[in-house]
């Protein structure tokens, strides 16, 4: 299994209202080109979301469902792939004051599933998935800056 870790910076964003955007996963493909369809269900009585995704992936496509645990009050979403394209897909989104803006960090742990095959494509997933997190975080927060290395956050 891989794991993809990124921290996005935004100055211009509130916390909040980065939360809110990035909640906000129907609007993801018209942030980039290779997020073809987001479909979005009604929340379970537990609270959390089912997403329907499909996204671009070298000449194919990759599709999954995914369980969506969103805690506006700390600003986390948890994912969980529940059916899909993917051996293993987790993962969260976490947004956090940082040095006078917003700091997005996404993390995730991804198995394609496909061990003979694993040191070709992962290090192609990990690129595109870190592509496209950035491209989406722009479109909705505007110019990120990455964060290299990922500062130390503190929760309280």
């Amino acid at each position: 299994m891989r794991t993809v870790s990124i921290h996005l910076h935004s100055r211009g964003t509130e916390p909040a209202a980065a939360y809110e955007r990035i909640s906000d996963f129907a609007r993801y493909p018209s942030m980039v080109d290779t997020v073809r369809e987001v479909v979005v269900a009604e929340p379970d009585s537990d609270g959390s979301i089912r997403s329907q995704w499909t996204v671009r992936f070298r000449s194919g496509l990759l599709q999954w469902t995914e369980r969506d645990v969103l805690d506006a009050a700390e600003r986390t979403i948890t994912f969980t792939q529940l059916e899909g394209d993917f051996h293993t897909f987790t993962g969260q989104w976490r947004i956090d004051e940082f040095d006078g803006g917003t700091v997005v960090v996404f993390e995730a742990t991804f198995d394609l599933g496909m061990a003979s095959l694993e040191a070709i494509l992962d290090p192609i997933a990990e690129a595109a998935l870190r592509s496209n997190i950035r491209l989406i975080v722009e479109g909705l927060l505007g110019d990120v800056t990455e964060l290299v290395p990922e500062p130390t956050l503190d929760r309280p």
